[in-house]
């Protein structure tokens, strides 16, 4: 038996690894006639240090994701895909990705952009891929190949 799935969730931030994921996973819903769900996950630690802490800047991110994430809506629907959907959270990205959201909405494969931390970052604030890799409740794939499988050049990492 060919292995089928079903609901496939792709978080998105922004990244140059999170659009390889988006595409690839665009890819994937297509070929298993899947429902294609993205993920922006506003992590409302980062705002617990700014003592004049002002909702004004949680919604600023969330405007921004709603538009990335209206762009990618509208690039998977132009691409063939009609059951695409998206929900933007709040609070720790790797609970979310990983556990929260896969287990809401019967997730049965995630794919996600391969890190874009260093070894030393990897060390210090730990990897949202590497914890979804190793905690999720369902499939992981980590899209680290553009759609013609090469190896992906982050155009922000070109050196000279």
């Amino acid at each position: 038996m060919i292995q089928q799935y079903n609901q496939i969730l792709v978080p998105v931030d922004g990244s140059y690894e999170a659009e390889l994921a988006f595409k690839k996973g665009v890819a994937v819903a297509l070929r298993n006639h899947a429902s294609l769900h993205l993920l922006h996950v506003v992590d409302t630690r980062a705002f617990q240090n700014i003592s004049s802490f002002d909702t004004s800047m949680v919604e600023q991110v969330t405007d921004t994701a709603k538009q990335t994430l209206d762009k990618y809506i509208d690039e998977a629907k132009k691409a063939g895909l009609t059951d695409v959907d998206y929900s933007i959270e709040y609070g720790a990205p790797k609970t979310v990705i990983a556990r929260d959201i896969p287990r809401n909405l019967n997730i049965d494969l995630i794919m996600i952009g391969a890190t874009g931390l260093n070894a030393v970052e990897r060390l210090l604030i730990g990897s949202v891929t590497e914890y979804v890799t190793r905690t999720a409740v369902c499939d992981v794939l980590v899209v680290r190949t553009d759609l013609d499988n090469k190896p992906a050049k982050n155009p922000s990492k070109r050196v000279g």
